[in-house]
């Protein structure tokens, strides 16, 4: 008889439970990394060196600063230790539960996303251990023959709409913040930020409505396997090939969403100081920030997800590639996850790039052009991608 935990077979819980930790540390080292390449890559733009200073003294007047990584952990260390100044008329409960607000949901909202296909530990354990321990092939052949999981910490299936719902949650964490500040530049920057947030959440819906017309269907991992299809028998039906015009839609309103420039009006130094998040200071600040890149990161693997396959490579199947001219290349199955998680993070890694080039080389928008794209400009164009869209899925296309 198989044992349980609450109700759920043991083995896919703990397999669930140890996946969802290797996710939530996934994200907040690729948001350390993104900090530290918010300085570089704006560095290089800048033709300068950046962040090179903060170092760890080795013996013999040698240094370690790790290519300027060391002043991440500097500034932590720094927020951390400084006085944490609290004003003497916010609302202290809504004070502190904003940043959960803002911190939360990109974190929470990648457990739905799948960042490999189906593993099967018998066939992958063998593959690899075989000669180094002989024993554990054998412990799987005769425990865990047919036992398998996705990577994918949640398997719901609406998970893009759990995806909308939770990442909806983003805008209180500026509205409460600014509001219980009680200052007029954080209520300013809260402000900025409901306007702003709701209005291009309108445009990224649509856009995304798009994507569900064509794949029919809200079930992250099955809009994946529909990206791993083949069009023409040799192109794959990736999102940007059958929805380019929303692939351009969502990422400006993914930027909008993010705050970041040329969108960064909420939080504009030279307008309202630091915008919503005027009066936190020390660690909380640190929280705001940090969950700011954790945002590039989830954008990141949100386009990647809807719009270039996911983890999907072009022609690999379960057993391996087969190649639109009638090749084939056999792979064992570790060979197959080894690409598909590679892939996935490789795609990741380049939109983050993307998202930090476009940071630096656009200027911020005034108020009322930021307005004015988002609700004359990209709106109109959503509302007529989708039209498009539903006209040639009923015509049979895709």
């Amino acid at each position: 008889m198989e044992s349980t935990f609450l109700g759920i077979n043991t083995v896919h819980f703990w397999t669930y439970l140890f996946l969802a930790g290797v996710i939530f540390l996934f994200m907040f080292m690729m948001g350390a990394v993104m900090s530290w390449s918010e300085r570089k890559q704006s560095a290089q733009l800048q033709d300068r060196l950046g962040a090179n200073r903060a170092a760890i003294p080795l013996p013999f007047g040698k240094k370690l600063a790790v290519l300027g990584f060391i002043n991440n952990l500097a500034d932590a260390l720094k927020c951390l230790v400084k006085e944490n100044f609290k004003p003497q008329t916010e609302n202290k409960v809504i004070y502190n539960l904003a940043i959960f607000f803002a911190f939360i949901p990109a974190v929470l909202s990648v457990a739905v996303v799948p960042f490999a296909g189906v593993i099967k530990p018998a066939e992958l354990f063998q593959a690899w251990y075989l000669k180094w321990v002989p024993w554990l092939p054998e412990y799987f052949a005769a425990n865990l023959p047919d036992f398998s999981f996705r990577l994918q910490v949640a398997n719901l299936n609406v998970g893009l709409l759990f995806i909308f719902a939770v990442g909806g949650i983003n805008v209180f964490g500026a509205i409460l913040a600014g509001w219980s500040s009680n200052n007029k530049f954080s209520m300013m920057g809260g402000m900025r930020s409901a306007a702003q947030m709701i209005s291009y959440e309108v445009s990224m819906g649509l856009a995304l409505l798009g994507i569900i017309f064509i794949y029919q269907n809200v079930d992250i991992w099955n809009l994946v396997q529909g990206q791993s299809e083949l069009a023409w028998g040799w192109l794959p039906k990736w999102g940007i090939f059958l929805q380019p015009l929303a692939f351009f839609l969502f990422l400006a309103a993914a930027v909008a969403e993010n705050k970041r420039m040329p969108f960064d009006l909420p939080e504009a130094e030279s307008e309202i100081i630091a915008g919503y998040f005027t009066e936190y200071s020390g660690f909380k600040m640190l929280l705001f920030m940090f969950a700011e890149f954790i945002e590039i990161v989830f954008v990141a693997i949100m386009v990647t997800t809807l719009f270039f396959g996911g983890y999907s490579v072009p022609w690999l199947m379960a057993d391996g590639f087969h190649f639109p001219w009638g090749a084939t290349l056999a792979l064992s199955h570790a060979s197959v996850v080894l690409l598909q998680v590679f892939s996935f993070i490789s795609k990741v890694f380049f939109f983050c790039w993307l998202l930090q080039q476009i940071r630096w080389s656009l200027p911020r928008f005034r108020y009322d052009q930021l307005m004015h794209l988002g609700w004359k400009i990209l709106l109109p164009l959503a509302i007529l991608n989708l039209v498009i869209t539903v006209i040639i899925v009923a015509l049979g296309g895709f």
